[in-house]
């Protein structure tokens, strides 16, 4: 049998587990590991939209060149689940390594004669080990992390500084954890050669760069953004975009002085109502946003209209996922640039921004926030599951102390005693935005109320065919002004 040609930091592991077996936490700390001994490395978790019992894979792609796509071919895999062992050994790469739970026989049909097989006993090994129920189930997950550190040579210091970071304040579980590891470098010490031909050495190639998800780069973008509210309805993949928001919020959004925070977070009974929400306290002044995906965006198109034609500040995040209708919530898809791009009936047109990387999501999020309040409109941040919810290597996150939020044309109290009459939807300078009021800034200036039926520059509603066209011709100017103000990267591609 032929072996894979000897490979140093250049191999892909994929891991089969079941979707809720604990099986999550330790396939990271394997990348983390590599990681942290300075060598590029791309997880991708392809998991199922249920929540316990079906086949997950967690893929890991290590690059010393810096290569993040996926590629075809399994170098090894780590296989514990019987329902998707056919396929599992089909992906292996002649002259690959396919490592599995040997507690019971492997069945004839799995057996190729041209890759390799490394058999640990992972339940068995966990049922001698560990007399508590779960622990035996967990812990089979991270004795093959143990292994695969003896096998592909993992300095086993970072394992250990890994778990001390993950469980700070929770020492007491450092130690069963500590004892699974071992027993898997034990194995494969007595039971197997080590390492293999395809293995990891320590590199500095990743100097500052830090690991993390679109989701939650979006969710720090929008604290630092100034965001103070957040409604959402849950949904797969952009969940975690509020839940990261309300963790850092916990951290950065309490009063010093009275140690209140000072955030409103709801979960909504809906998409309609989250969006809803948003555009509420966006028009009494609060930075809000939601996020959403796919059918939740649907749902939304009637109010995002409303603040479209109203001209109402607000940020959606939209983490994109397959469609149409339900679709596969947990696979990744650009499907919804269109339906963001013209969200409602009418002559409507939406701000998108694109991020690509963790750092754009941050970025981004930060300059969606002034550009919904510069142009008074819904601001629409699209990226997609794959970014959103997978870890990526990312240049670290940086924030300008001296950056000043763009609040736009807001016109104080002060402002308006020296207005005769306060046109709304009067264009004074010529590039399509209005000047707009707080609520209740004036005692009896400014702006009260808003609706979303055709009115003329004073807000007074009226069917003429005029003022209308009027207002829809202002709109289309305050567009070709945003075009003006959205950030622009031009990529480029190196001639070396």
């Amino acid at each position: 049998m032929s072996l894979i040609n000897s490979k140093v930091n250049d191999f892909v592991v994929r891991f089969a587990n079941v979707n809720g077996s604990g099986s999550a936490s330790a396939n990271f700390l394997f990348t983390k590991a590599i990681f942290r001994m300075g060598i590029f490395v791309t997880p991708k978790n392809i998991f199922p939209s249920n929540i316990q019992g079906l086949p997950t894979w967690y893929e890991v792609r290590i690059s010393e060149k810096g290569y993040l796509g996926r590629r075809e071919g399994i170098d090894l895999m780590v296989c514990v689940n019987p329902q998707s062992m056919a396929s599992d050994v089909a992906a292996v790469k002649p002259g690959g390594y396919f490592l599995y739970d040997s507690s019971k026989n492997l069945h004839d049909q799995y057996i190729r004669d041209d890759i390799h097989y490394i058999a640990i006993p992972l339940m068995e090994m966990c049922n001698h080990a560990f007399t508590d129920p779960r622990q035996r189930q967990l812990f089979k997950n991270i004795i093959y992390v143990g292994a695969l550190s003896a096998l592909f040579d993992i300095e086993f210091q970072m394992l250990e500084n890994l778990l001390a970071e993950q469980f700070k304040g929770k020492e007491k579980l450092i130690p069963a954890n500590i004892k699974a590891l071992n027993l898997g470098i034990e194995w494969v010490h007595q039971n197997h050669n080590y390492p293999l031909d395809i293995r990891v050495e320590r590199r500095d190639l990743i100097g500052n760069k830090i690991m993390i998800d679109g989701n939650a780069a979006c969710g720090l973008g929008a604290v630092y953004a100034g965001a103070s509210g957040a409604a959402w309805y849950p949904i797969t993949p952009s969940t975690s975009v509020v839940e990261a928001f309300a963790s850092f919020c916990d951290s950065y959004r309490v009063d010093p002085f009275t140690g209140r925070k000072n955030v409103a977070i709801v979960q909504a009974e809906d998409e309609l109502s989250a969006i809803g929400m948003v555009i509420g306290a966006n028009w009494n002044g609060a930075r809000s946003f939601t996020s959403t995906s796919g059918p939740g965006l649907s749902l939304m198109n009637e109010f995002l209209g409303l603040a479209y034609f109203a001209e109402v500040p607000a940020v959606l995040i939209d983490v994109q996922r397959t469609g149409p209708s339900t679709g596969m919530p947990t696979r990744t898809q650009q499907s919804d640039i269109l339906l963001a791009a013209y969200a409602s009936h009418g002559d409507t047109k939406h701000v998108l921004l694109f991020p690509s990387t963790p750092k754009e999501c941050f970025e981004l999020t930060v300059d969606a926030f002034d550009l919904a309040d510069e142009l008074q409109t819904p601001v629409i941040l699209m990226t997609d599951l794959d970014l959103g919810m997978n870890d990526h290597i990312s240049e670290s996150l940086e924030w300008d102390d001296d950056r000043v939020y763009q609040k736009g044309k807001v016109l104080d109290a002060k402002a308006l005693e020296k207005i005769d009459k306060f046109g709304r939807y009067l264009d004074i300078d010529g590039d399509g935005i209005a000047y707009r009021t707080y609520p209740a800034t004036h005692p009896s200036k400014g702006s009260f109320f808003t609706r979303g039926s055709s009115r003329d520059e004073y807000a007074t509603y009226t069917e003429d065919s005029a003022a209308y066209k009027r207002n829809v011709d202002r709109l289309i100017k305050k567009w070709n002004t945003a075009k003006n103000k959205v950030p622009f990267k031009l990529a480029t591609k190196s001639l070396e």
